[in-house]
């Protein structure tokens, strides 16, 4: 069975990341989508986890669980193969590129694949999500009605 791990913050999950679970999704048996159990964030980890889950709900394949430690080690214990990683442009490139071949080192049968997201989500980050929405901006077009519904909670309570 062909099993693909695609790990992030997902702070909050965006409609990038969605279209690239969604592609993923569709070229392996099983999706993993491991979401980095990260202090820093506007959304626990938790939250994250079912925001995500309910964006990606039609899909079956696709399990949605929380990590910490190496994304590789983890990986591996979910028996993946391939990490799926996402590419927005060349600003992106020498990260990771860098750290698909630190994967390699530590996990050599690892392979990484790199996802560009469709060209309308090219410039979409989840920073740059949180940024726009925390001052006033319009996110509909960025995100599902659940994500956009919990930004707007958790920013009234800032």
């Amino acid at each position: 069975m062909a099993v693909a791990f695609f790990a992030g913050r997902f702070d909050p999950v965006t409609n990038g990341h969605l279209d690239i679970a969604k592609r993923a999704a569709a070229l392996f048996e099983r999706l993993v989508v491991g979401v980095a159990d990260s202090k820093s964030t506007l959304f626990s980890t938790e939250e994250r986890m079912d925001l995500f889950r309910e964006a990606i709900r039609d899909k079956q394949n696709v399990t949605v669980m929380s990590y910490r430690g190496l994304t590789v080690d983890v990986a591996r214990s979910q028996g993946a193969t391939v990490l799926i990683r996402s590419m927005r442009g060349t600003t992106d490139f020498e990260q990771e590129f860098d750290m698909a071949l630190m994967n390699r080192q530590l996990y050599a049968d690892i392979e990484t694949l790199f996802l560009a997201p469709d060209v309308q989500y090219s410039f979409l980050s989840a920073s740059l999500v949180r940024e726009v929405a925390r001052l006033g901006g319009d996110v509909t077009s960025f995100v599902s009605g659940p994500v956009l519904k919990g930004l707007k909670r958790k920013l009234r309570k800032r």
